[in-house]
């Protein structure tokens, strides 16, 4: 008994991450999109200035906001750090 909830916890806890994965891969496209900048850079850009690590630890309420807030944010945050996109 103990191991198929073991599994459970296991298939669970990857859609978990997968959940979080997709969301922050759709963030760095939209914000992409919106710099008009390839999503490689997007991504180096957003990582340079910790976004990304900002919406690793806050997921559970950014991914309840809309994407045009969330990449409005991800703009303010990384030029308060020094980004000009």
């Amino acid at each position: 008994m103990a191991s198929g909830r073991s599994k459970t916890s296991k298939l669970l806890m990857s859609k978990q991450v997968m959940d979080r994965i997709e969301y922050l891969v759709l963030l760095v496209a939209e914000f992409a999109a919106y710099s008009r900048v390839s999503e490689a850079m997007a991504y180096r850009y957003l990582n340079k200035y910790g976004a990304l690590a900002l919406c690793d630890k806050h997921y559970n309420v950014m991914h309840t906001l809309s994407v045009e807030e969330n990449i409005q944010t991800l703009r303010e945050y990384c030029q308060r750090r020094g980004g000009n996109l």
